[in-house]
């Protein structure tokens, strides 16, 4: 998709259970995008592969990283580190290929300070309401009720963030949010002007938070 020498860096966040991380898989496999595969501390779930969908590591081993700056972002989510590789984005982005991010908002703020020398397009995703985030949170093989309360109560704090991103779109349909992305990120890549309907997504923010 990119038009220039070296790849683009596209970022994903949402809350938890708005289906970054479904959508982010849809746009990697569709549209030859490399997924930045993250570190991370939590234990994995029953459907999730080492070396795939995450570097699953010790604390000991995260924080050694840490010390050896090998981590381009990094964030504490939910008692868990998130890290994602500076050696293995940069080497793929110098190499003209694209590299998309599941990551929270925590970890793009810290990319953008870095201000590097490739395009970046961010987008942070919204559920289509509270309760839909809830059955969808119950149903991603989380049998443990304290740990889907956890994360509808980190909901307020994670969509404080949304004007920092370049677009906003709400995944209530997955193919329609898809074609969203997709045309935001070749209208960026072209560069041709484009916006998302703020009026909208505040009204849409302002239902989330009742």
């Amino acid at each position: 998709m990119s038009l220039e020498k070296d790849g683009i860096i596209v970022i994903l966040s949402s809350p938890s259970g708005a289906g970054k991380t479904t959508l982010v898989k849809k746009i990697a496999k569709e549209n030859n995008f490399i997924i930045s595969i993250s570190h991370t501390t939590r234990k994995p779930r029953t459907n999730e592969t080492n070396g795939k969908d995450y570097f699953f590591t010790s604390e000991e081993e995260f924080k050694n990283l840490i010390q050896n700056e090998e981590f381009l972002e990094y964030a504490k989510v939910f008692e868990n580190f998130y890290g994602s590789s500076k050696s293995q984005v940069l080497e793929n982005l110098n190499k003209g290929e694209n590299v998309i991010f599941d990551i929270d908002w925590q970890g793009t703020e810290q990319i953008k300070k870095q201000k590097l020398n490739y395009k970046l397009i961010t987008f942070f995703i919204l559920p289509p309401s509270k309760s839909e985030l809830f059955n969808r949170l119950k149903n991603r093989d989380m049998k443990d009720k304290n740990i889907v309360e956890e994360r509808m109560k980190q909901f307020n704090e994670d969509i404080k963030h949304w004007e920092n991103y370049d677009f906003v779109v709400v995944n209530e349909d997955l193919e329609k949010c898809y074609k969203e992305i997709i045309g935001f990120i070749n209208e960026r890549v072209n560069n041709v002007d484009s916006n998302y309907n703020k009026k909208s997504i505040l009204n849409h923010i302002k239902k989330l938070r009742i």
